[in-house]
């Protein structure tokens, strides 16, 4: 009997994990920590129903935190298994986890000493630097397409799902009875038309598929207006002097940012040399690696790289990496594009950059990426008259400017076109990794247009296949 346990990421989209076991190993995909709810940091320290001793491998999908952020907890509890994940992401697993890590440390001590002076308990980091680099060494690439043994009687397959540089979705072989069963993880599966990433690729069969929900019942805003649109806010505040602050994720959506700007100056809307400033010493470390894995890049890419286009079009491009470097750009008002971290305006240079920016009347705040109830980057696009940062009231009198459409998940129908090749072999579906009302509506359209009946499990739920 084959088990699969839900470990996060069911009725929500955070703290992705499932837990395969066969009688003779237990293998883990994914094991990301959980982004919302009040109570995430509990959830984020509990290893739920994973014994780490007993783990033979994990396979992950790509190197997003709510798909790897609890991984270094496993080493703290006694794993001895292997990692298995693309070159791509391993790589970008490195900067992911070291940079949550040194937050975690950061934060931990600051907290700590508020704490003492209360007279409590010292509270420890979620996970360390060192946890990281114990991890890492358990790590073994896993190419795309490659049928790898992880475990006794698991085999591995990983198979492009151009979510990100290195994504994949993940073919489980296991041994069973005289035979094979095959479980199929969809990890998060990108849009067919996203800029550098080939499409993803679907596989043609399967006994089992867990397939992400996140837009289950809606369309993913048009890429080509949202393009439109953030071409002719650049174009003209070049124009007119202005400045333009981009936040952006460090992995995927800078690179995207970065890829459109290179457009614009293509197609003689933006002087190449307008300064452009990457202002995310994660941002810049994510870049080299999309820039070193060119066997991953869509065709266009791969063209503009061998006729060194790209390098031409952003000769602009400035890469900021300390921090008097950071601060010296806010010292003076030239015209520039700011791209900097973090995505949602929580954390890192970005909020300095609001900071003193957001005041000016020829500024430009251009929010690119999804923003989270509570964050800043949410409050901002209420436009409101006054925000707080660092315990600073600003005044809002830039511009601010909503870009929808950069999305790197798969819209509703993109979904169900990736699932149509498996369903020939009439597999059982269960959805993840989205909302309970966007997992109702795929699981709807899947019965109507495949004659499927798909599942909706919980988190902690099992279901078995014999």
């Amino acid at each position: 009997m084959i088990s699969l346990r839900f470990c996060g990421a069911a009725g929500g989209v955070t703290g992705s994990g499932y837990l395969v076991e066969t009688g003779r190993a237990q293998v883990l995909v994914d094991f990301g920590i959980f982004q919302d709810g009040d109570n995430r940091r509990e959830r984020n320290r509990s290893l739920g129903p994973v014994d780490p001793r007993r783990l033979g491998a994990v396979v992950l999908t790509h190197a997003h935190i709510d798909h790897c952020g609890r991984l270094p907890l496993l080493i703290a509890n006694g794993f001895t298994g292997s990692l298995h994940a693309t070159p791509a992401t391993l790589d970008l697993l490195e900067i992911m986890l070291e940079d949550m890590a040194k937050i975690e440390e950061e934060d931990t001590r600051r907290i700590n000493r508020r704490r003492r002076r209360a007279g409590e308990k010292p509270l420890q980091p979620l996970f360390t630097s060192q946890q990281v680099g114990q991890l890492l060494q358990r790590a073994r690439p896993l190419p795309l397409g490659n049928l790898t043994k992880v475990a006794t009687g698991v085999r591995a397959r990983a198979i492009e799902a151009g979510h990100i540089i290195g994504s994949a979705s993940i073919e489980l072989h296991i041994e069973h009875g005289d035979g094979e069963r095959c479980l199929v993880f969809s990890g998060d599966l990108g849009p067919g038309d996203a800029p550098i990433l080939r499409d993803p690729e679907p596989p043609t069969s399967a006994d089992l598929v867990a397939l992400e929900s996140t837009y289950g019942g809606r369309k993913r805003p048009d890429t080509r207006q949202a393009v439109a649109e953030f071409k002719r806010i650049i174009e003209k505040a070049a124009l007119d002097g202005e400045r333009v602050i981009i936040p952006a994720f460090a992995v995927g959506r800078t690179q995207t940012v970065l890829y459109y700007l290179a457009e614009a100056v293509r197609e003689g809307r933006l002087s190449p040399d307008f300064p452009i400033y990457l202002d995310s010493p994660m941002a810049t470390r994510a870049t080299q690696v999309v820039t070193a894995h060119p066997e991953l890049h869509d065709d266009k890419t791969r063209q503009l790289r061998d006729q060194r286009q790209l390098e031409a079009d952003l000769r602009g491009l400035r890469i900021i990496e300390s921090v008097p470097e950071s601060i010296a750009l806010n010292d003076s008002d030239h015209p520039c594009i700011i791209i900097s971290a973090s995505g949602m305006c929580e954390g890192g240079r970005v909020v300095h950059h609001l900071k003193h920016n957001l005041w000016r009347h020829n500024a430009h705040l251009m929010l690119v990426g999804y923003m989270a109830e509570g964050t800043l980057g949410r409050t901002l696009l209420d436009q409101p008259e006054h925000v707080e940062i660092l315990g600073e009231t600003i005044a809002v009198r830039a511009d601010i400017h909503r870009i929808e459409g950069f999305s790197a998940h798969a819209g509703h129908d993109e979904l169900l076109n990736w699932l149509a090749p498996m369903t020939e072999s009439r597999p059982r579906v269960v959805l993840t990794h989205g909302e309970d009302d966007a997992r109702e509506a795929l699981a709807q359209a899947i019965k109507e247009r495949f004659d499927l009946s798909a599942e909706c499990p919980g988190i902690d739920d099992v279901i078995t296949l014999e």
